[in-house]
């Protein structure tokens, strides 16, 4: 489903992979049926390749970790958020391009 540098983050291992990660996350809540999220990965991954070792970046599925959707309040998707140090630094709602996506990670 995902590209080579592209995580899949789960309940189980979004403590681990994002929240305690020494690099920046990018971390786009998606879900199967939606478009705009099918969309928006290619440019997900895109991101991923080019920034490999300085940043990660990962999907998380809102139907199948909807507790850690809830918890950072994810009302539509697709979202992106930016975690670095374990807090939130950066967020967008809805499809974007590579640009938005590279100054959100202030790479």
């Amino acid at each position: 489903m995902a590209g080579k540098n592209v995580h899949e983050f789960t309940a189980d291992n979004f403590d681990a992979e994002v929240l305690k990660s020494d690099l920046p996350v990018l971390v786009d809540f998606t879900a199967t049926w939606c478009g705009p999220c099918k969309a928006l990965a290619p440019i997900v991954e895109k991101v991923a390749d080019e920034f490999e070792g300085k940043v990660k970046v990962g999907k998380l599925d809102i139907d199948a970790s909807s507790a850690i959707a809830a918890q950072y309040k994810v009302r539509s998707v697709p979202t992106v958020m930016v975690f670095r140090g374990g807090q939130k630094t950066g967020e967008h709602i809805g499809l974007t391009n590579r640009d938005k996506l590279v100054k959100l990670l202030g790479v």
